[in-house]
């Protein structure tokens, strides 16, 4: 049998809740999420600042129980092939990216509709628990459920 996973990249993400948004910012992206129904794929439209539309699809797999470790792997789509698949059943998650690079860490943080800030931490191949003392954090909500992107969306 293949690998299922030959293909993917590893996420080890830690995530908090904000107080605000940290000085720096140096881009924003809006970002419309479509979890697909029964599924555990994603659909994902980025809207750059420059008007730079991008579309692709996600296969997420988690690596251990909790949220804060999975294997994506990512298709790009092109305008039909988007068409095709937006149509189906999904779970919406609408978000505002701000994206900081601060003391050489890279931190994205999601504005939600409501106004909630979470960061996120993308640690890769290198599991770290060093946390930025620039983020004014209200919680770590690495492990809980609630804050994935999936089950925000509604």
């Amino acid at each position: 049998m293949p690998d299922p996973l030959k293909y993917a990249v590893i996420e080890r993400e830690r995530r908090y809740v904000l107080a605000r948004l940290p000085d720096g910012v140096s881009a924003v992206r809006e970002i419309v999420d479509r979890y697909l129904v029964n599924t555990r794929l994603r659909l994902r439209e980025v809207r750059e600042s420059d008007g730079t539309v991008v579309r692709k699809l996600a296969h997420k797999v988690r690596l251990t129980d909790g949220p804060a470790e999975v294997a994506s792997t990512n298709f790009y789509l092109d305008e039909q092939e988007w068409a095709v698949l937006v149509a189906l059943p999904a779970r919406v998650l609408r978000k505002r990216r701000h994206l900081v690079r601060r003391d050489g860490t890279l931190v994205a943080i999601d504005e939600h509709e409501d106004g909630t800030l979470v960061a996120e931490i993308d640690d890769g191949e290198h599991p770290s628990q060093d946390v930025p003392e620039w983020l004014d954090i209200l919680e770590d909500v690495s492990d809980q459920e609630r804050w994935t992107g999936a089950h925000l969306a509604r």
